[in-house]
């Protein structure tokens, strides 16, 4: 089992970013004075919004530099601000927790509002932020991520993709890509859903520990490409198909396992998994 991907988000709910390398940190994967889910689009009261909301966040490709986050969108001229650290201080929400957070300013609200179509603000982790992750499953007490939904980093396999793609070839469907998961590590070279038993590995650098399989919202439905949403079979795929042999008894459906790191350090496409 190897890396073949690795995939960032920058911002929230936005366009990720593949490479080829990557530094774990503390939040997990790290970019210059950023990182993986490092800002988040906010209502106006900087609660988090995400393509549930607004499928159009999609197309937004947010490029992370040391100092500074660049912006693209469809028909939108290209946006470059400076990266706030000491800006205006708010109370940020994702999910139940209350974070603390650095408005960006009103030049990049301004072009995410126009590109939306609603009042928005950018979020980005204040000097002093705090998420720990839910102690059922944090194999450490400090253990945190930034604004991922719950976990620094998810994993899941090309195998896993390969299954579920043949059976929506199979009714009819069309297959789908990876990034309707939006997975922060691929891996090849296993069986279907081997990620879901992953414990304990170790990755080039870092160890991680497999802690909670990854129910899915319905955001694998919209075309990251695209944003149309409710594309397939009545609008479902492709959770309706995984509804049919990846559903829990409490009504879950699972795809990719989330990880948390024991250690910072690096990892490189081609490492291989090693188990235990």
């Amino acid at each position: 089992m190897k890396i073949s991907e690795i995939n960032y988000y920058p911002i929230k709910s936005c366009k990720g970013t593949p490479l080829m390398q990557a530094h774990i940190g503390k939040y997990g994967i790290a970019v210059g004075t950023g990182g993986d889910r490092a800002f988040m689009i906010t209502d106006e009261n900087a609660k988090f919004l995400t393509q549930r909301e607004h499928a159009k966040m999609a197309l937004i490709k947010p490029t992370l530099f040391e100092n500074e986050i660049a912006l693209e969108a469809p028909n939108m001229a290209s946006l470059s601000i400076p990266i706030l650290q000491d800006g205006v201080r708010m109370t940020g929400q994702v999910w139940r927790h209350m974070v603390s957070v650095v408005d960006q300013g009103d030049r990049v609200a301004e072009w995410l509002s126009i590109f939306l179509g609603t009042p928005v603000r950018l979020m980005g982790r204040a000097p002093d932020f705090v998420r720990k992750l839910n102690p059922q499953y944090a194999p450490r007490e400090t253990d945190e991520t930034a604004f991922a939904d719950g976990y620094p980093l998810l994993i899941t396999s090309e195998a896993s993709l390969d299954d579920l793609n043949a059976r929506l070839i199979e009714k009819g469907e069309e297959p789908v890509p990876m990034n309707r998961f939006r997975p922060n590590i691929v891996v090849s070279g296993c069986d279907a859903f081997a990620e879901d038993d992953l414990k304990q590995i170790r990755i080039g650098e870092v160890v991680f520990n497999g802690v909670k399989l990854c129910p899915r919202c319905p955001i694998p439905t919209i075309d990251q490409d695209t944003a149309e949403r409710g594309v397939g079979s009545g609008g479902k795929e492709p959770i309706k198909t995984l509804n049919t042999y990846r559903r829990t008894q409490d009504g879950d459906v699972m795809f990719g396992n989330n990880l948390v790191h024991a250690n910072e350090g690096m990892i490189r496409v081609g490492d291989e998994i090693v188990l235990g």
